[in-house]
């Protein structure tokens, strides 16, 4: 969750700079593909990942909680696509299980962050 500081753009949201670091971070371990998967999985997996950064600044541009909320939770069905996704990468070889480690552990960390906003924004929400 976000502390004290001024929030006064996306930018400054801690979940969107971790969020973009991991996309950067998926487009240069996928570079080492298959080539055949350039329109396939490595697709898919980077469009997953540059929309989790990308719904959190769009949410956050929205006027209302409700439009956020609703931004945030593409973002948190982005960041179960990409775990799934990584996983069909683990189980196929296309990388390696400390990869796999580093990468999914940062979706969930992100997960967790996105679910604590949309705690804040929907008080009276469930966290999963």
């Amino acid at each position: 969750m976000e502390e004290a500081k001024k929030i006064r753009g996306f930018k400054d949201l801690t979940v969107w700079q971790r969020s973009l670091a991991l996309a950067v971070e998926i487009y240069k371990v996928t570079k080492e593909f298959p080539r055949e998967e350039t329109y396939g999985l490595t697709s898919q997996i980077r469009r997953a990942a540059v929309s989790i950064p990308s719904n959190i600044a769009e949410g956050h541009a929205r006027n209302t909680k409700l439009q956020f909320a609703n931004f945030m939770d593409i973002a948190l069905g982005s960041a179960a696509e990409l775990e799934t996704q990584l996983t069909i990468c683990l189980q196929i070889n296309y990388t390696k299980q400390a990869d796999y480690d580093k990468l999914t552990g940062e979706p969930t960390e992100i997960t967790r962050m996105l679910y604590g906003l949309l705690n804040r924004v929907q008080p009276d929400r469930h966290a999963h």
